[in-house]
């Protein structure tokens, strides 16, 4: 029996993990070290069309119908934390921040997605793959770079509910009473004049926020787990792919809103799906921008 056919217990596999901890952080050092590469070695960036969305979108189901409930396993940490999160903000007193922090989770899909990255990674080299494997991203050389990337969406996700908490103050809350339940909340969301400025400044707020983290996140995540190049690196190529195809990106934004949306909406288990897809086919999209 080879090594590939043992099948390891969970101890076995945490101590594995536990050994390549080193490496990692030695990995972690090495990539934001990086200096700016030579322009001659900088990614190329490809021009695709719409018909290109489509056929991601079909692989990215294609991984997800291959990993099955695997996959399904991952991602009930997305919509666990959306639910304890509006539950939160409901019992504080906090319904203002409900919305936001739903809509704010699009923000951190990329941190959530880096797992199926490397699972369609693996998938493309041909590996017999578990849930277990998306966390080999830790043994990814550019590591480091992946989690100071993921600390600056979460900080930007932090600004958008600071933001989001302003608008409300600036609009809608001169005209609450003090205690408001769901119901007349929504409904002064809804059918007032204070309200619909409320919608109208916020989503076109949100709208820069989630246009900003598409930009620095939509390639630098996955460029970082396939290849060994520094931060800098990675963002500048994910902003040169979205310039260099502002239609087909305008496109999959509204993708990606429109699913998570859906997702959302169906009290978050929609996002078991919906996160893993669009996850999976995130990647693909990457191998047609990056040459």
């Amino acid at each position: 029996m080879t090594e590939r056919d043992h099948i390891r217990n969970p101890i076995e596999w945490g101590v594995d993990q536990l050994k390549t901890t080193d490496l990692a952080v030695v990995r972690a050092s090495h990539s934001l070290r990086h200096h700016g590469e030579a322009p001659s070695l900088l990614p190329a960036v490809r021009r695709i069309g719409v018909a290109d969305l489509r056929d991601v979108l079909v692989k990215g189901l294609g991984d997800f119908a291959a990993y099955r409930t695997d996959v399904v396993f991952i991602c009930l940490i997305y919509p666990l934390a959306g639910l304890v999160l509006a539950r939160l903000a409901a019992g504080y007193d906090m319904l203002p921040l409900v919305f936001p922090l739903a809509s704010g989770f699009a923000l951190l899909g990329p941190i959530a997605a880096v797992g199926l990255y490397e699972m369609s990674r693996r998938r493309e080299q041909g590996a017999d793959i578990t849930w277990l494997d998306a966390f080999g991203v830790v043994k990814a050389p550019a590591f480091g770079a992946i989690l100071v990337l993921g600390l600056v969406l979460l900080a930007i996700f932090l600004l958008w509910l600071a933001a989001a908490w302003a608008i409300y103050e600036s609009t809608l809350a001169p005209a609450m009473p003090r205690t408001v339940s769901a119901q007349v909340f929504t409904n002064a969301v809804l059918f007032t004049p204070a309200g619909h400025q409320m919608i109208l400044v916020g989503m076109s707020v949100g709208f820069v926020f989630a246009l900003l983290a598409m930009m620095l996140s939509v390639v630098s995540f996955p460029l970082l787990i396939d290849r060994d190049m520094g931060l800098d690196t990675a963002i500048g190529t994910s902003f040169r792919a979205v310039l260099a195809n502002p239609v087909p990106m305008a496109l999959w934004g509204l993708v990606v809103a429109g699913g998570l949306l859906i997702g959302t909406v169906l009290a978050f288990v929609g996002l078991m799906v919906v996160v893993p897809v669009l996850g999976h086919a995130t990647w693909h999209l990457y191998r047609k921008l990056i040459a």
